[in-house]
């Protein structure tokens, strides 16, 4: 029998699996501080994360202003890529923003990136502009991409 997929809002006890896949996603990870201090301190952050067996293996964080929302990071742990497993994480991100009755997403995303930038476009993300030298890592480009929830 398939195992099921399950997303809910993240806690304070998720912190150390969502940094582990975060340290793990990214060469510019934030701070295990960062996350407790989103879930402790940012009244905007709002952060979905995705169970296999009772383990985090993704989460998408976002911030929400009014009616806009920025999602701030998103990620699956490496071995369970390529399973489209961050495509069942994206869908359930865009889901959320609906029901938290938001106009607009953004994100930011490397120019080179992508695999993530066709899994945004399937959402009906646009290109909207580019953030110069934005990763201090490698000083690469980010591409900022939207979507209109309420034009798909």
């Amino acid at each position: 029998m398939e195992d099921i997929v399950q997303f809910r809002l993240m806690t304070v006890e998720d912190v150390e699996q969502v940094y582990n896949i975060e340290i793990s996603s990214f060469t510019l990870p934030w701070s295990k501080e960062a996350f407790y201090n989103e879930m402790t301190t940012n009244q905007y952050a709002k952060y979905i994360v995705m169970e296999l067996d009772n383990r985090v293996i993704g989460y998408c964080g976002m911030w929400v202003i009014i009616d806009e929302g920025h999602i701030t990071n998103i990620a699956v742990l490496p071995e369970y890529r390529g399973r489209k497993l961050g495509d069942a994480l994206l869908k359930q991100v865009i889901e959320f923003s609906r029901a938290l009755g938001l106009r607009v997403v953004t994100l930011e995303v490397r120019v080179s990136n992508i695999v993530a930038q066709k899994l945004y476009k399937k959402y009906g993300f646009q290109a909207g502009g580019i953030r110069k030298n934005y990763y201090t890592d490698n000083y690469e480009d980010a591409l900022v991409m939207w979507v209109n929830l309420y034009e798909r």
